[in-house]
């Protein structure tokens, strides 16, 4: 059984590292699959890192893969056993992408002019919809979580609070007259 749940969380981790290159190619290059109205909150080039989505999803892209470098370890039995210490990595990007998620579909997707549809066209499918969900259920299904004492639950907080710094100083020194321009205030 501890086999099976392994492999399963292998190919789910593979998934996500693969979802997150080619939506992150996508975005890069403004390469869409759909047509129709634009998709909102999306930008092209380096401009798509100034999104917490996009660097939340990118952080659980380079865990997984960390992940998966682990579980292919672990099944040839080299090691024993995936440490702690990546299982806090993992509950980390999990969290981030997994605030994407709940923001999109509770928040922005319901106030947005094209509502939910419109936040999960092109890459942000990836970004706000598959990724999340498919980090949410291999790391609560699939992978040995009980590793972890509530204790570790602030390192979820992280991420967020990392981007929160960044982006308060970033609206803070652009404020003029109490307000912010839609360059540097994205949201």
């Amino acid at each position: 059984m501890k086999n099976n749940k392994l492999k399963i969380s292998l190919v789910l981790n593979c998934i996500i590292v693969i979802f997150t290159l080619i939506a992150s190619f996508m975005m890069f290059t403004g390469l869409k699959f759909t047509n129709g109205e634009e998709p909102v909150l999306e930008t092209t080039k380096i401009g798509m890192f100034k999104f917490f989505t996009v660097d939340s999803n990118l952080l659980m892209g380079i865990i997984s893969l960390i992940f998966i470098l682990y579980e292919i370890n672990v099944l040839k039995n080299k090691k024993e056993d995936i440490p702690k210490n990546i299982y806090i990595l993992k509950l980390m990007s999990t969290t981030a992408v997994g605030l994407t998620f709940v923001t999109v579909f509770l928040y922005l997707g319901p106030i947005s002019k094209g509502g939910i549809p419109s936040m999960i066209r092109n890459s942000n499918l990836f970004f706000h919809l598959l990724i999340p969900l498919l980090s949410m259920i291999t790391f609560t299904m699939f992978e040995k979580t009980n590793k972890l004492k509530y204790r570790y639950s602030f390192w979820g907080l992280v991420p967020t609070m990392i981007y929160a710094i960044f982006y308060l100083i970033n609206v803070l020194v652009h404020m003029e007259n109490y307000k912010v321009s839609p360059t540097y205030d994205w949201y």
